[in-house]
């Protein structure tokens, strides 16, 4: 495991899994002068939350594409299977993703359309402000999550074929509350938790991917896992982990299954070594088509619940209809 406190050092990228979030994680200090203005242009960045709640499933992203910066947040009511979702653009550059995302501020203004993120070695602070639109209700809310309750940190940096990635997750326990029209809801941090996602990555001009996450409050932490197929490099380290109150543990050779020729029906996903083995039910979906001259995106994000078994290195995990999402990304950009 790495243990440098930058992803770049005197010009040469570390690659494989970090022990702790590096306090600087900008890819394109690799590269001097134009080089590294054309990395810096060619690397997609986001920063998004997975929020498990137990009445709702959210999630919401800030994404700076460098032709495009875009912010996306949605909730669908569990018992109703209600969708709501907001959207937001802005001029390119109007915000900058920060290198050291822990200590940072992330803020997204945009007409009727504010997020906020606010990292602090305590706690990060989350606050919505939607305005209502035609077709989605006002939000409002503010949600803590405790640094200092968080799981270990999935960080990779690796390379791609074309291209690089690196990723940074984490699961820190929720407090707060959150209004949607006339309904509020509180979080409770024995319960309820958000899952950071973070990249920078270098990706070719035509990707594609397959990617899962959940985790669930368990004696000690989180026992849970993130999961991602993609075009890979023989050797190089994969987006994926099991979750355990010590450790995010490496995975490798995970395999989705689609049960039916559907997107939307149940998958099966395991390794090869068994210890992942689960079957995921989507519950409702949210997805992106766009046809562009120069670009393309087909997205669809799942969100519903994961069945199982979770074998870590000093614990064995089963359970049942726990909270998560599984998407499907084919891009060319």
């Amino acid at each position: 495991m790495l243990t440098a406190a930058s992803v770049v050092d005197n010009g040469q990228r570390h690659w494989g899994r970090f022990l702790r979030t590096p306090s600087n994680a900008n890819p394109a200090a690799a590269f001097p002068g134009l080089k590294g203005a054309f990395e810096s242009f060619r690397t997609k960045e986001w920063v998004g939350f997975t929020i498990t709640h137990r009445e709702f499933f959210s999630s919401m992203i800030v994404q700076d594409a460098k032709y495009l910066l875009s912010s996306e947040w949605y909730l669908s009511d569990i018992a109703s299977q209600s969708l709501a979702q907001h959207a937001a653009n802005l001029l390119a550059g109007s915000v900058r993703l920060p290198a050291d995302i822990l200590h940072s501020q992330v803020n997204f203004a945009a007409k009727g359309y504010h997020i906020h993120y606010g990292f602090s070695e305590q706690q990060v602070v989350i606050t919505i402000d939607l305005a209502q639109t035609k077709t989605a209700p006002a939000v409002h809310g503010k949600i803590l999550l405790d640094a200092a309750k968080a799981a270990p940190p999935l960080v990779v940096s690796t390379r791609l074929p074309k291209g690089s990635m690196y990723t940074n997750k984490i699961i820190f326990p929720a407090s707060g509350a959150i209004s949607v029209g006339n309904r509020a809801s509180v979080f409770d941090p024995s319960q309820d938790f958000a899952i950071l996602d973070e990249h920078k990555s270098h990706l070719p001009y035509r990707t594609t991917w397959t990617w899962g996450t959940f985790a669930l409050p368990v004696e000690g932490g989180y026992a849970g896992a993130n999961f991602a197929i993609r075009p890979a490099l023989p050797g190089q380290e994969e987006e994926s982990c099991i979750w355990t109150p010590d450790a995010a543990e490496p995975l490798a050779n995970v395999h989705f299954t689609q049960l039916r020729d559907d997107p939307r029906s149940d998958w099966s996903i395991e390794s090869t070594d068994g210890r992942l083995d689960v079957l995921f039910s989507p519950l409702g979906h949210k997805g992106v088509d766009q046809q562009l001259v120069l670009a393309e995106i087909h997205y669809l994000q799942m969100y519903g619940q994961y069945s199982g078994i979770l074998r870590g290195e000093n614990g064995t995990w089963e359970f049942k209809e726990v909270h998560g999402v599984c998407e499907k990304m084919d891009m060319r950009a």
